[in-house]
């Protein structure tokens, strides 16, 4: 609750499996943001290569097969939260454009000079321990820093168990049959 009206950067930790996106919409959902629009990217789903076109568009002609510009996931998420789930698998170059959207609130699209303002709140999640990461120079440290501002902890079911009965109804629910 006391993340959910800010504009600062939230970081969601824990196992995998443990709800992370599910926090990330709640967070959203329960913003003055949820009329907008939620966008997730998983990091690790795209090749290096295609993850800067799809986190920030491109124009036309940027490269071999872009046949029309597209806009990115930042700029669909105008105005709204975007996360960014598995962010320990963001390559290096990567962190450093995502460094320079945090600190000017611009992007520029690939193949293009003309930055885009943009106001998103940025969710990141991650099952990695980052701080190694930063220690064996795998993960830029101002980078950390920059979306360590406000760090969730979510416990694995294991240490929740009063959850369970929770759960268990919730998909008792979904499941039911409407006659």
């Amino acid at each position: 609750s006391k993340v959910i009206d800010t504009p600062t950067t939230v970081m969601i930790l824990g196992e995998t499996g443990t709800g992370k996106e599910l926090l990330a919409h709640a967070i959203h959902y329960n913003s003055g943001r949820k009329n907008k629009m939620f966008v997730a990217q998983n990091c690790g789903a795209f090749p290096d290569s295609l993850l800067e076109s799809e986190l920030f568009g491109h124009v036309k002609g940027a490269y071999t097969g872009a046949f029309q510009s597209r806009t990115g996931r930042f700029e669909a998420a105008h105005e709204g939260d975007i996360f960014l789930d598995e962010i320990g698998d963001l390559p290096l170059s990567t962190q450093v454009k995502l460094l320079r959207v945090l600190e000017e609130k611009t992007i520029e699209r690939v193949g293009d000079h003309r930055s885009i303002h943009i106001d998103v709140r940025i969710i990141t999640a991650t099952n990695k321990d980052l701080k190694q990461l930063v220690d064996q120079g795998a993960f830029r440290e101002d980078f950390y820093y920059r979306i360590n501002v406000v760090p969730i902890w979510v416990p694995p079911l294991r240490e929740r168990t009063s959850d369970i009965p929770l759960l268990a109804e919730s998909f008792f629910q979904r499941n039911m049959p409407l006659h």
